[in-house]
């Protein structure tokens, strides 16, 4: 089985952060190999940029931010080029007022017939009512 993770998911399983215990779960699945984790090449800049964010406000040293940053390299993630998922990503974003950030993992989500985890309650909730109820679910939700 493979869910598409975003940034607000894969930063849990190295930041101690409300939800860290559900993301723990489904890492300890991924370590088992019992599921598979997919996510588009911008998963990389932007957990980059929220570990440069918790750098800035001192609440992570510069060794644990270059240290997690080892950490989301070697995790076994499988990368979707961005470039491919664009055009549908661009779409999704205008239809339902969504950045075309998160649109874009959503978009993997669609095509491999799967769903996208997140800790973006308000992304959930946005598209609660719309077609893409099924492909999106709140990390607070995983069991």
């Amino acid at each position: 089985m493979n869910f598409v993770i975003d940034a607000s998911v894969l930063i849990k399983f190295y930041v101690p952060e409300i939800l860290s215990d559900r993301a723990e779960r489904l890492l300890a699945r991924v370590e088992k190999r019992e599921i598979a984790l997919l996510a588009p090449d911008l998963i990389y800049p932007e957990t980059g940029n929220i570990l440069w964010k918790k750098q800035r406000l001192k609440e992570l040293t510069h060794s644990e931010v270059e240290e997690i940053s080892d950490a989301i390299l070697w995790l076994p993630l499988k990368i979707e080029r961005s470039k491919a998922l664009l055009t549908v990503a661009v779409d999704i974003a205008i239809a339902y007022r969504i950045t075309v950030y998160d649109a874009l993992y959503l978009s993997l989500a669609k095509v491999y017939e799967t769903t996208m985890i997140t800790a973006d309650r308000r992304l959930v909730e946005a598209l609660a009512k719309a077609n893409f109820k099924d492909s999106i679910t709140w990390l607070g939700s995983y069991a």
